[in-house]
């Protein structure tokens, strides 16, 4: 259990880093080179990047919940 759990933290851990890297920043940022650059004319979001943004916080619960999950069994177990 202690294995599954570490083996998804760490798959979690490596998606939130990149959707975190994709998001567009003052600067652009990964999502310029994945063709993410185009800005919008109406000043608002794009559906990528809301869709980006909710995917990234899916992602930041799942991984909170394995690292809370894992403490707990580590701790019970012990």
């Amino acid at each position: 259990m202690v294995l599954g759990f570490s083996i998804a933290l760490i798959v979690f851990s490596l998606l939130l880093m990149l959707l975190v890297l994709m998001h567009k920043g003052k600067g652009g940022g990964l999502s310029d080179m994945f063709g993410g650059g185009m800005q919008s004319s109406v000043g608002g979001s794009s559906v990528a990047e809301r869709n980006l943004d909710r995917i990234t916080v899916l992602v930041a619960v799942l991984w909170l919940a394995c690292i809370i999950t894992l403490g707990l069994v580590i701790k019970l177990k012990g």
